[in-house]
């Protein structure tokens, strides 16, 4: 992500979060961040922002900042994606863990969250502004190997019907 994609993810962080959305302004200071702070968009053929996420790494912790895909394009393997280059970021920089929060209402997410290997820990009761808590996962990387494939895909499509 760079400065020039904040109109982009700011306008589709108003879309999916409309009662949470980030101000404008936080955008610009996480990616001021670069020694702690590292962000991504996905971009369809046409170099639409179609995805986007970010990472917080302050050792030993790494922390999901943000992802999101736009819903056009959920199960077409673009959150995969952005989440494991934010885990392999987080390995690379040498982070023992990776958390991240999740509503607890959003069980689509908590599925690939639990694919990739996160387990929940801890919940946070009415930690959204809708009331909704949030469900504290962590993912321990000394035994990550990589993104899930293929076969672990076809397997989670499965499991999800």
């Amino acid at each position: 992500m760079t400065t020039e994609d904040i109109p982009a993810v700011d306008a589709l962080e108003r879309r999916l979060f409309p009662v949470d959305a980030w101000p404008l302004q936080m955008f610009h200071d996480e990616l001021a961040q670069t020694d702690t702070r590292s962000y991504y968009v996905a971009e369809d053929p046409a170099g639409t922002v179609i995805g986007y996420a970010g990472l917080m790494c302050v050792l030993p912790i790494a922390d999901v900042q943000t992802i999101a895909v736009v819903p056009e394009n959920e199960g077409s393997g673009i959150g995969s994606r952005l989440l494991a280059i934010l885990v392999e970021e987080a390995k690379q920089r040498g982070a023992e863990d990776v958390l991240l929060e999740v509503r607890d209402d959003n069980p689509r997410a908590q599925r690939l969250y639990r694919w990739f290997g996160f387990e929940q820990i801890h919940i946070r009761p009415r930690y959204y502004r809708d009331g909704a808590s949030a469900l504290i996962m962590r993912l321990p990387l000394a035994a990550w190997t990589g993104a899930p494939g293929p076969a672990a895909s076809e397997q989670q499509q499965k499991d999800s019907k």
